[in-house]
């Protein structure tokens, strides 16, 4: 675990906010010089706390107005393997993230489309005809609050 100080913390919290902000802002808002702003930015990155910068993009303005979880369970565990199912999956454009879970599913998937007979499609001609494919569960996304993490 890294140690983190309150100017840390802000330095994070500015950061997931907008990570397009130089270091100049970033110590100007936290009352550091541009130099020690940078350095701290460093120190975090090298570290392992700052993983990346993401470009976060609005799907509804490129014309993908509908998310949809899915709920995956695979019908034959042992029989296929999940680095081929891994695989296959994110080989389509429209699933965004796979996530790999322990519970009532094997694995969760956000899926984009441009409308519902889009996801109509995608969910029939893709994903279930996905090697080891078994039932799926779906949620339609209705809206989404992006908070910061908890530091």
């Amino acid at each position: 675990m890294i140690a983190l100080d309150d100017i840390d913390r802000a330095l994070l919290r500015a950061l997931a906010e907008d990570a397009t902000q130089s270091a100049g802002a970033l110590g100007r808002k936290l009352g550091l010089s541009q130099p020690a702003a940078w350095r701290r930015i460093r120190r975090l990155t090298d570290e392992g706390a700052i993983a990346g910068r993401r470009l976060i993009l609005d799907q509804a303005a490129l014309g993908f107005g509908v998310t949809v979880f899915l709920g995956v369970s695979l019908a034959a565990k042992g029989r296929v393997s999940l680095e081929d199912f891994e695989r296959a999956v994110s080989a389509i454009p429209e699933v965004q993230t796979v996530q790999h879970v322990l519970g009532l599913y094997d694995y969760r998937l956000r899926v984009v489309a441009r409308d519902l007979a889009d996801f109509e499609r995608v969910l029939r001609r893709r994903i279930m005809t996905l090697p080891g494919i078994g039932a799926v569960d779906a949620n339609v996304l209705l809206s989404e609050e992006r908070l910061p993490g908890p530091f």
